[in-house]
Formats: structure tokens, sequence, C-alpha cells
């Protein structure tokens, strides 16, 4: 019985795709949105719509360096939820960083999405462990 509960449910994940995107930032500042994707699990241009997000409320500055994007993570800004009031964005990775196990990410295969760019609901198990180096 127990199985048939765990299939029917909806998968969900304590860390928003907002929140994994600033993660793989903070990580590696030059990596690709196809790779940001990949990690993640969402498509390429839901990837390019949350790092314009970020880029546009300030958490994250992009430059152009060459043919790829440099990015900077702005670790000074508080977090824009309410009850998260005082909390910095560097306070947040410094934390999720600390709790990072060693091992090497893996990319997330990608269902077939209805083109809303969210994840795929579909998918089972616990989302990969992002790790953080965040410069201090």
């Amino acid at each position: 019985m127990r199985a048939d509960f765990e299939t029917t449910r909806h998968a969900w994940s304590f860390l928003t795709n907002h929140l994994q995107v600033l993660l793989c930032i903070a990580r590696d500042p030059n990596i690709r949105l196809r790779d940001i994707a990949a990690l993640v699990g969402i498509t390429e241009r839901a990837a390019q719509n949350i790092v314009a997000d970020l880029v546009d409320d300030g958490y994250v500055s992009r430059t152009r360096v060459g043919r790829r994007n440099e990015y900077e993570v702005n670790g000074d800004l508080s977090l824009r939820h309410p009850n998260a009031t005082g909390v910095t964005v560097g306070g947040l990775l410094e934390v999720l960083e600390s709790s990072a196990d060693d091992e090497p990410l893996e990319p997330v295969p990608i269902a077939h999405q209805s083109g809303n760019g969210t994840a795929p609901s579909d998918r089972r198990g616990p989302t990969p462990s992002l790790q953080v180096a965040y410069p201090r």
C-alpha cells in the first residue's frame, strides 16, 4: 500500500529551481545554461528565464567574456520572502555549502514537459545534492 501512495504523490523538492540555479552559478561562475539545465533537470529555456530573473532582481550579475557569460552572485542581498527577513543569499549559500557532500554532480534526465518551464512532475527520488563553492 505504501508503494501505491508514493507513485500517486506529486514529486516536489524543498529547493526551488531558482535556488538550484543560483547554487549552480555560485559553484561555477562560468557555467553554461545548458549545464545548468542538465544539473537542475529543467529545459534550457527555463534555465535562461530563471537566470534572467536572478539578474533582473540583482541576485546575480552577468558579464560577457568572449562568447561566454561569467556570473557573480551578490551574497549581500536578502531573500525575498517575508519569513526570511534578514537572511542573506550569501548566508543561505554558506549553509548549503557546509552540508554538501563530496560526490560529483550528475545531470538530471528531463522527461517530456508541458512547455511551462517547470521541472518534470514525474521525476522520482531525491534531488541530487549540489555543491557550492561560494567565494568568501
